[in-house]
């Protein structure tokens, strides 16, 4: 019976083995098709980190001057231009306002009655900055987020194989160990029993 056990345990060990290399191969191929098609992506926009006096700003430095006047191809690159070079200069442009906020004020500003045009053609154009930068922000952090699953891929398919590894070779040893266990069964029953 305890053979039979062990026999059961070890060979249920070496089938999770073989289920989690192909987990760790489909993690790994996952993790290779993302990171390949968000540097695809990302290259296809032909944006070069800015360098230089575009990064002097101290809201900008520390995070765009690692990438500097490389081309963009990372979604760590993405994340720094989106959030340390776009966003910056969005806040600046409009004290701190968001787009919906610039654009609540544009058409309260539109439709009252004499407004000054030059004030409603100004607030125009930073709505249509906010609006743009805002898009270009969302495109670029949507290639870091695919980027950070694409690396969490291939952490999961690292921990799959050492789990594949620790398996196969605990059901090695266990079917090792059941025929041991068995050898000597047979061997004691083949003893002769002592009077």
């Amino acid at each position: 019976m305890r053979t039979m056990l062990d026999k059961l345990i070890s060979w249920t060990g070496l089938v999770m083995a073989a289920v989690l290399l192909v987990a760790g191969g489909l993690l790994t191929w996952a993790s290779n098709f993302v990171a390949e098609n968000v540097r695809t992506q990302l290259a296809d926009q032909h944006i070069t980190m800015p360098a230089g006096t575009a990064i002097e700003d101290p809201l900008i430095k520390p995070y765009l001057a690692p990438f500097a006047g490389q081309p963009m191809e990372t979604g760590e690159q993405a994340k720094a231009y989106a959030d340390h070079y776009i966003l910056v200069h969005m806040n600046k442009s409009s004290a701190g306002k968001t787009y919906s906020e610039v654009s609540s004020e544009y058409n309260k500003l539109k439709a009252t009655p004499g407004a000054d045009q030059a004030e409603v053609a100004k607030l125009g154009e930073l709505r249509q900055t906010l609006f743009m930068g805002s898009t270009l922000r969302g495109l670029l952090l949507n290639a870091y987020a695919f980027a950070t699953m694409g690396t969490i891929a291939m952490y999961a398919a690292y921990a799959a194989f050492g789990g594949a590894i620790v398996l196969f070779v605990l059901g090695l040893l266990g079917l090792r160990h059941a025929a041991k266990v068995s050898s000597a069964a047979v061997a004691s029953r083949k003893e002769p029993a002592l009077v």
